[in-house]
């Protein structure tokens, strides 16, 4: 019996609910995964993010790779047991980080050699390398190798297609452990026919995933939910489908409603090191002065452990003061914020009204955005 297996179990207009097993268990689709690029959600404990419902991390395979090195991760017994995760996890092929070193990378048709950001020694990165990296981390869904160009640079985006593509083959032949599910990604920049092209090629590789890169990297919103709505009616009905680097509550809502199942992103847990909180009407910055005697919650709706214990008050308090535990609070909050919309969006999809439950958010959403305090 197969190690994975993805079951769709409902279906409202575009948008799905479904179940991915996995070695480490089972991912509710649609799904938010917190990102933890070197083994670890900053600020936050494996427990706590057990606590506030996370089911799924990622991880970055650039980073693990420079430090402490794929190697010594595997000694301890892999990611699960060196960062104490027992839930599935997921890594990145570390192609993002690699191209955005755009002074510090060669490329060629057989991959890329970058200098480190840490210490400016020289490294490899191929197709097979990078395969051979993350069955020694021994996430439970790994990605291939591809190249990210500028969004709206058509012949950069033709070229990198080629590259995607050959990468992409020799990603699949050169994986050997049954364990672990390997996705191809999918690239093109805002260019609709790329996008198709690729989408194609990579489906009929036979990837049982399938990952669109290359958005929410400098191109518009309406850029990036144009190319998610000519692609969805090619995208396979049976296999998940996964949106790398989005993860604001408007874009996730939109994303899912286009058919998405997955999606990460940095931008809670680094949105709440800035001081910054998410709610359904916008932003909140807790740093700024209108809060210094506020005794509400971030958000009253909300039934994470930072909102039914503390006051923006206190939260600003501890911003203030360069305390710790401000972007902990915060970071759980943000995270929760996400992960219970999924939910919520799941549970919306399989009653057969997701509908209605993104219209109203999203024009909720976008009447009552807060406006931002001056500081």
């Amino acid at each position: 019996m197969s190690a994975f297996s993805f079951v769709v179990e409902g279906r409202d207009g575009r948008a799905r609910a479904a179940t991915l097993r996995t070695p480490h268990g089972e991912l509710r689709t649609p799904i938010f995964a917190p990102v933890g690029t070197q083994a670890t959600v900053k600020a936050v404990t494996p427990a706590q993010l057990e606590e506030l419902g996370a089911s799924l991390l990622l991880a970055n395979t650039y980073h693990l790779h420079l430090r402490p090195g794929a190697q010594v991760v595997e000694q301890m017994g892999g990611l699960h047991a060196f960062m104490g995760w027992r839930q599935p996890i997921l890594t990145d092929s570390g192609g993002y980080q690699v191209f955005s070193l755009s002074d510090r990378r060669r490329i060629d048709g057989d991959g890329v050699t970058f200098q480190s950001h840490l210490d400016g020694s020289s490294h490899r990165f191929t197709p097979e390398r990078v395969i051979e990296i993350q069955q020694q981390l021994g996430a439970d869904v790994i990605m291939a190798l591809d190249e990210c160009p500028e969004p709206q640079d058509r012949l950069a985006n033709e070229r990198a297609l080629r590259r995607t593509h050959a990468w992409a083959e020799r990603c699949l032949a050169a994986k050997t452990r049954n364990d672990q599910a390997l996705f191809g990604i999918a690239q093109g920049g805002i260019f609709e026919d790329l996008r198709l092209q690729s989408v194609e090629f990579i489906v009929g590789l036979g990837f049982p995933g399938i990952a669109i890169g290359g958005l929410s990297v400098g191109e518009t919103k309406a850029e990036m939910l144009a190319v998610l709505d000519a692609i969805e009616p090619a995208l396979p009905a049976d296999r998940p489908r996964y949106l790398m680097g989005v993860g604001s509550l408007e874009d996730f809502v939109q994303a899912v409603m286009r058919g998405i199942d997955l999606m990460d992103c940095v931008f809670p847990t680094r949105l709440a090191r800035n001081h910054a909180a998410l709610t359904p009407l916008g932003r909140i910055h807790l740093r700024s002065a209108p809060y210094a005697a506020d005794p509400r919650p971030i958000d009253p709706d909300c039934a994470c452990y930072t909102c039914r214990s503390f006051s923006r008050a206190y939260l600003r308090h501890l911003v203030v003061a360069g305390e710790m535990l401000g972007a902990t609070l915060i970071t759980i909050h943000n995270l929760t914020a996400l992960i219970s919309l999924a939910g919520r969006l799941r549970q919306a999809i399989l009653d057969h009204r997701a509908d209605s439950f993104a219209a109203s958010f999203l024009a909720a959403y976008r009447k009552h955005r807060l406006p931002e305090p001056v500081p």
